[in-house]
């Protein structure tokens, strides 16, 4: 995730408590290849593209990710993530998970009053 235009989608990834089958799951149906991400107990999976590419992860509903839902999860940029979370929730939004970091970048999950769910990082 290098800097990117805010409002671009820049990753998808699926969080369910079996990572190891969905994953295997994916890699039968679309051909993805896995790459284990270490979570320090268990793996997680960046799954590849045909030319080894990173396009989407696949990770376990354990930890701080326990209570994500079972859905593909897309990721936006945003300028400023703590003024998005404040608008979202004056907005009539949710914040379900974070802000928390991921590295470099911090982001959080959102449910808009709609009840669609959305990754925003910064």
């Amino acid at each position: 995730m290098n800097e990117t235009a805010t409002g671009t989608i820049v990753w998808a990834d699926l969080t369910v408590p079996d990572a190891q089958r969905v994953r295997e799951f994916y890699s039968a149906v679309v051909g993805w290849r896995s790459e284990p991400v270490t979570m320090g107990a268990y793996d997680d999976f960046n799954m590849l593209s045909e030319a080894g590419l990173p396009v989407t992860g696949v990770c376990h509903a354990r930890g701080a990710n326990a209570h994500l839902p079972p859905q593909w999860l897309i990721y936006v940029t945003v300028a400023d993530l703590d003024r998005s979370v404040t608008r979202c929730l004056e907005l009539g939004g949710q914040l379900l998970d974070g802000p928390r970091s991921m590295g470099e970048k911090r982001f959080c999950v959102i449910r808009d009053p709609a009840g669609a769910v959305m990754g925003l990082i910064a």
